[in-house]
């Protein structure tokens, strides 16, 4: 069994893969956290809480000074009986306190991993494949039931957490606070590492020690946000890519969030992370509940390499659903940064006609092809084709695209609405807008009121009319701004602040339907690149565009960073024109081909002006990355020279046997009279033999691991890369 009860201790111990997490109820049912790390066969208290009475350190018992819970490491506190650290909940009450205590009352363990309602989360194909362990808590004063969900993969390195509060008392109750998980180290030897970015420069990696107070990342921007991922990770000192204790958080959610680690007086250690409390609020009726998103905790003994490895896997085969997540993506032409908005369908054709003539799969077909939307300024909600540009309609442009042997794609924004719009004049309530307050827009354009069923019905129906009548393979859903005046006109007043979450259930909900409705369809998530790149929107769509920027250079940063979490055949990847059009940079064609190699192979140029070297170039790019797409969109991927430390990137991809291996090394600057360096393999079995494709050369696994690759001396140059491909004999 994976979850263990002890009822004489009176202690959980969950057991994952390689991972053990140990609790225990303690006095009149507090909940105490004991462990979580490498697994542990039994646990018998070798490190013991010790009891010590510390001043100012309240108590709960008169006649015991050394019990405080401003000491102990707590699986769910609260606040404001001797805890003085951030709790993970927090109640209002009727008469406007704010005090609860929550005490174990009883619990279940059971086979599998029971869905969250309304919300996206992990899952297990079969029942054997997982443990849950559901304890139930409770406030005896305002019968406030909170129920403690934690599920155990039983071939994972991970415990997934999140929380369901029931109001069982007869009077009204605010949830001010309802984060999905908090963990109590009793220690603070740990560094913190969080992804942070921008638009056009997410996924960037920065960590630095734990310090007295709290370090914490959060969103209040609507979305997950490309300002912070909502992931973090706390690291032992010295642990690295490849070795080391590594705890990682990641939140199956898209919405406002917050992460944080908390070091007391004590050196103690409170990770937490949720739903934002900033400007959340959710009223709970008698009889009414609650549901938190879910919370994924990865511990790896290997690293940051190990964690991500397993969240790859994870978020891959179980959280990713539909008849895509096995299958291999295609290799698409895009549109956009080939014509903007000024196009017609015999463009798009010729666009088509080359790409089908260079092997590629896919002409999506990006902004601008509804109703007078020949810039950013009008007409998002109107989904009614512009006939204009395509005089003959969709299904005719759709239908010669796929007389050519290649699928089509179609763009859409189905969360705004522009003002200038048939849309807007008809509903002018229909966006998130509070009364007498200005309506801010952001790219010219507000955002729909999701939480309104009458505005996702409406949605729906008008996104489905276009699926249901033209031969569409891929929709590219994208949401390119924040939100603003964040308010309902269909909610009272005492239920304002529950519009973010409610617009994110709304979200959840349109996207179930529509995509269920059309399994056939591959759906790419986007938001602006990747300021929605969460867990939340891969149960729903399984890739997102990372990034806008497609600049190669600045792509290994984002690249790279977004791995830690996210699988590659999640990330998707262009090759763009130069100058590039985000920084304006000139890089080689190869170098562009083999940074988007690294992720869902496209482009995203105008293919009909490439030179005739160009379009030899690129059909042996489309060709060379049909040999290896299995190999990089399902094999396991290794960092080995981070692009955040130094002139070089190196990664690889391995099959799961290690018989065919992959690896990409980029350069961005030459230098003077350089150093010759090397890049040492990992991932690879080192009692293989592997022969270096295109070569006679045979290499020990041993030798490529311990003694590397010399890098070539012909890279010679800025923006360099290079490639080599390996078969185990």
């Amino acid at each position: 069994m994976a979850i263990h009860f002890d009822a004489k201790k009176k202690t959980f111990h969950l057991q994952a893969n390689d991972t053990s997490y140990v609790m225990e109820i303690v006095r009149d049912g507090y909940l105490l956290h004991l462990y979580w790390g490498r697994k542990i066969h039994d646990f018998n208290y070798s490190n013991e809480i010790q009891l010590v009475d510390r001043g100012f350190s309240g108590n709960p018992y008169k006649e015991d000074r050394t019990f405080s819970l401003d000491t102990l490491p707590q699986e769910y506190p609260q606040f404001g009986n001797t805890d003085y650290r951030k709790p993970a909940y927090q109640v209002q009450l009727e008469n406007g306190s704010t005090i609860s205590d929550l005490r174990y009352e009883s619990h279940i363990i059971r086979k599998g991993k029971p869905g969250l309602q309304g919300l996206p989360a992990t899952y297990v194909e079969d029942d054997n494949e997982a443990e849950t362990l559901e304890i139930v808590m409770r406030d005896a004063l305002t019968n406030l039931k909170v129920v403690l969900c934690y599920t155990v993969f039983e071939q994972f390195n991970v415990i997934t957490r999140s929380v369901k509060f029931l109001n069982e008392g007869t009077e009204s109750l605010n949830l001010l606070r309802a984060l999905s998980v908090s963990v109590d180290f009793r220690d603070a030897d740990f560094d913190f590492m969080h992804l942070h970015g921008g638009h056009v420069k997410e996924g960037h990696i920065e960590r630095q020690p734990l310090r007295h107070g709290v370090q914490s990342i959060e969103s209040a921007r609507g979305g997950s946000s490309h300002q912070h991922n909502p992931f973090m990770a706390l690291l032992r000192k010295g642990a690295d890519e490849h070795t080391g204790d590594v705890y990682g958080f990641s939140f199956v959610y898209s919405g406002n969030f917050l992460a944080q680690a908390e070091v007391d007086q004590f050196n103690n250690t409170r990770a937490t992370m949720g739903i934002n409390p900033f400007n959340f609020n959710w009223k709970l009726e008698p009889g009414e509940t609650f549901q938190t998103p879910e919370a994924v905790m990865v511990f790896s003994s290997t690293g940051l390499g190990g964690m991500s490895r397993t969240f790859h896997e994870l978020y891959r085969t179980r959280l990713t659903r539909g008849m895509y997540k096995e299958q291999e993506r295609p290799i698409l032409v895009n549109n956009w940064e080939a014509t903007y908005f000024d196009f017609n369908a015999d463009k798009i054709l010729d666009i088509a006609k080359t790409g089908q003539e260079l092997g590629i799969e896919l002409m999506v077909l990006d902004d601008g092809w509804f109703k007078k939307r020949n810039s950013d300024h009008s007409s998002l909600g109107d989904w009614f084709v512009d006939t204009e540009k395509l005089p003959n309609g969709l299904e005719d442009l759709a239908s010669q695209v796929t007389d050519l042997g290649m699928k089509f794609g179609l763009w859409f924004e189905p969360e705004m609405i522009s003002v200038d719009s048939d849309l807007y004049r008809e509903h002018p309530d229909w966006c998130l807008h509070v009364p007498g307050r200005n309506r801010s827009e952001s790219r010219n354009q507000l955002v729909l009121d999701f939480s309104r069923a009458d505005v996702c019905e409406e949605i729906t129906k008008r996104v489905c009319a276009i699926l249901e009548s033209v031969p569409i393979s891929y929709v590219k859903w994208d949401m390119n701004r924040s939100m603003t005046e964040v308010g309902s006109a269909l909610l009272p007043a005492d239920r304002q602040k529950e519009t973010a979450h409610r617009y994110m259930l709304g979200l959840y909900n349109v996207m179930e339907t529509i995509t269920s409705r059309f399994p056939e369809i591959l759906f790419e998530s986007c938001s602006g690149g990747g300021g929605r790149f969460d867990p939340g929107m891969l149960y729903y769509m399984p890739q997102t565009w990372t990034s806008d920027n497609t600049d190669a250079i600045s792509r290994l940063k984002i690249q790279y960073g977004t791995s830690m979490v996210y699988p590659i055949i999640s990330m998707g990847a262009h090759v763009s024109a130069v100058p590039n059009h985000q920084v304006d940079r000139i890089t080689s064609l190869a170098m562009r081909g083999d940074v988007a190699m690294s992720g869902n192979l496209g482009y995203e140029l105008d293919l009909t002006k490439l030179t005739e070297d160009e379009k030899i170039a690129v059909t042996a790019q489309v060709a060379r990355y049909k040999e290896i797409r299995e190999l990089i969109q399902f094999g396991e991927f290794y960092r080995l020279k981070s692009p955040f430390e130094g002139n070089e990137t190196a990664w690889l991809f391995a099959n799961k046997d290690k018989t065919e291996v992959i690896v990409y090394l980029f350069r961005e600057l030459a230098e003077a009279n350089a150093a010759i360096g090397s890049v040492r393999l990992t991932g690879i079995d080192t009692t293989k033999k592997y022969t270096l494709l295109g070569t006679d050369k045979i290499y020990g696994g041993d030798e490529l691991t311990y003694a590397g690759l010399s890098i070539p001396i012909e890279m010679k140059g800025d923006f360099q890369s290079h490639v080599w491909h390996f078969k185990a004999l």
